[in-house]
């Protein structure tokens, strides 16, 4: 290896290390409680060094969600373009979650990683900045859904619409995984996919109607055809 890249690699450590201590004191003993001195001196470098790396101390609690929020963007580009927007967004999330364990592991523990997530979710603080972090991501997400559509997102506004109900999904769901005891990976995707499979329904004229129930205990996880989804139907119009 080169000294360029025997530079590089040391910087890359040192970011993971300060990224690794700075997540284990969040979540043991709070987010504002904790100093950028206390997360220095874990990993024995000056505050100088770690605003070579971070800004904040928001910037390095968000880092990893960074990462797995632009896994998902990038498994959403990826999804065939014959796929209905709900139908590739479902598919991007769980292809996410079929290997974001592995590239997080190559930074921080996956454990936490989902231990940090709950912490978020638990902090005032940090709350606003993960709805307004969402919000951002939600815009991105509806201009891709729409560059996939043949769309103009500011003149048609079923990419913001469709966009705005998967993401409420992946909130409710989030919201209600971080007050839970399972802090696992699996727990959070079973979660979301029950809630997933109730979209739908819950969108329906008539929630009284049995047809308008999903069906339980389900194990198949069968998805419809994009052809019978109200996203593709929509689409349909547009040609």
């Amino acid at each position: 290896m080169t000294g360029t890249g025997l530079r590089e690699l040391k910087k890359q450590r040192t970011r993971d290390a300060l990224l690794r201590a700075a997540l284990e004191l969040f979540t043991t003993q709070g987010y504002e409680h904790t100093t950028v001195d206390e997360i220095a001196d874990a990993v024995e470098v000056s505050q100088r060094t770690f605003f070579r790396y971070f800004a904040n101390k928001e910037e390095v609690v968000f880092a990893v969600q960074d990462m797995v929020e632009s896994h998902f963007v990038d498994a959403l580009r990826r999804r065939p373009p014959e796929e209905g927007p709900f139908e590739a967004m479902r598919h991007a999330v769980r292809s996410a979650w079929d290997t974001i364990g592995e590239a997080i592991g190559q930074v921080v523990p996956v454990e936490l990683h989902m231990r940090a997530y709950q912490m978020i979710e638990s902090t005032p603080s940090l709350i606003a900045v993960h709805l307004r972090r969402s919000a951002e991501l939600d815009e991105q997400v509806a201009r891709l859904i729409a560059d996939r559509e043949g769309l103009d997102v500011d003149t048609d506004p079923r990419p913001r619409v469709a966009v705005a109900a998967f993401a409420a999904v992946m909130r409710v769901t989030g919201r209600l995984w971080g007050q839970g005891e399972d802090a696992s990976v699996e727990a959070i995707r079973e979660l979301t996919e029950d809630y997933l499979d109730h979209l739908e329904p819950a969108l329906a004229t008539d929630w009284r109607s049995p047809a308008a129930r999903p069906a339980r205990g389900r194990t198949d996880r069968t998805r419809p055809d994009a052809a019978d989804t109200p996203e593709r139907e929509a689409g349909a119009h547009t040609e």
